[in-house]
């Protein structure tokens, strides 16, 4: 088996506290599986403004040039909120680098165990047996990428701002095959979410969407909605979907609404994967939990390290192809959470609870 390959960018406040338990896990697993890692770590956000005096060091992004994927912590905080927007930890980190890899597909689990259902804000009679679906956003397109976008001064004073939502057919075309397939290997159903009713974009969006999958899908079962009615159904019934995708915008907003539906953001994945191929053929991709930095708990060795365990869960399964690997991590989360009962307080529900460093020994011991 060659050297798995991957930078190492634990971030800011609680990122690098729960990237050593992730660490620790994939070393185990390594060892188990006779698997040789090799990676090494690198400041991105704050850590990179304050060390390097940018969010991206030319440094650690010619590591990840040098890799076969990401392992991406949590990046910004307070300490560099008054710096200017486009010099904030999460836009000129990210953006920057799903721009250098073309990170365009966002793939997000939408998982809640069915004995985590009191950590949604949903009725458990609605989702009695947790929730289990995907969220795929496409990443580099839409309107938080299209020209122009200006803020310009009219002749009367008033200020106008415009921003370009663009999308071409080859873009949708190819967020729509990882759209089929994610869903070939789960129940084989695809909503797509658009605003055809009212956008050019969407409209493109939903003939294009429906053509590749009569031609290249015709045996998935293909459903169209609007965004709107998406945002309602999720709050509804989120395990009316099986996978769900859709533009830049809409995914951004949507994905984070179904990681609210999910209880803990401390138990979310993520994995964006890029149109190039890595040494192993696989796509090279970014693997982060979906939470923040949370500033709040940093230092204090409470933070649920789960969503930064099962990034790197993904990232053996996308750029490493290890898909017998990876559900053996998620299966010891499963197990540790649900049948062992360990807890870390975001998911306790009046439990005791178990630290960062120990839900990792957890998983460890259920590995």
């Amino acid at each position: 088996m060659p050297t798995l390959k991957f930078a190492v960018l634990p971030g800011d406040y609680i990122g690098p506290e729960v990237m050593t338990e992730a660490l620790r896990v994939l070393d185990h697993v390594a060892a188990r599986e006779k698997l040789t890692l090799s990676y090494q770590v690198a400041d991105v956000g704050g850590a990179g403004i304050d060390r390097h005096g940018k969010a991206l060091p030319d440094s650690t992004l010619a590591l990840c040039r040098e890799s076969d994927a990401i392992l991406f912590g949590s990046v910004g905080g307070p300490k560099w909120e008054k710096l200017p927007p486009k010099e904030q930890p999460e836009r000129a980190a990210l953006l920057p680098l799903r721009k250098a890899f073309n990170l365009f597909a966002n793939i997000r689990p939408g998982l809640l165990y069915k004995d985590l259902v009191d950590a949604s804000p949903l009725k458990a009679e609605r989702i009695p047996d947790g929730i289990d679906i995907v969220c795929i956003r496409e990443l580099t397109g839409g309107i938080y990428f299209g020209q122009p976008k200006t803020t310009t001064t009219l002749d009367n004073g008033e200020q106008q701002a415009v921003d370009t939502m663009v999308y071409k057919t080859s873009e949708i075309e190819r967020i729509a095959e990882v759209a089929a397939v994610t869903a070939r290997a789960r129940g084989r159903r695809v909503c797509s979410v658009d605003k055809a009713n009212v956008l050019e974009t969407s409209v493109l969006w939903r003939k294009t969407v429906t053509a590749y999958f009569a031609a290249k899908h015709p045996d998935l079962e293909l459903t169209h909605m609007y965004v709107d009615n998406a945002a309602m159904q999720l709050a509804r019934n989120p395990n009316q979907f099986d996978v769900l995708f859709t533009e830049n915008m809409f995914g951004d907003i949507l994905s984070d609404e179904m990681a609210v539906i999910c209880g803990s953001l401390g138990m979310m994945s993520s994995a964006s994967l890029g149109t190039g191929l890595n040494s192993f053929g696989k796509p090279f991709g970014l693997y982060e939990p979906a939470g923040g930095t949370a500033p709040d708990i940093a230092g204090k060795g409470i933070a649920n390290p789960c969503a930064q365990i099962l990034s790197g869960a993904l990232m053996l399964r996308y750029s490493f192809g290890l898909d017998a690997v990876a559900t053996k991590i998620e299966a010891a989360v499963r197990k540790v959470v649900t049948v062992d009962g360990v807890r870390t307080g975001d998911i306790a529900f009046g439990r005791p609870t178990v630290g960062t460093k120990g839900m990792a020994d957890a998983i460890i011991a259920a590995l």
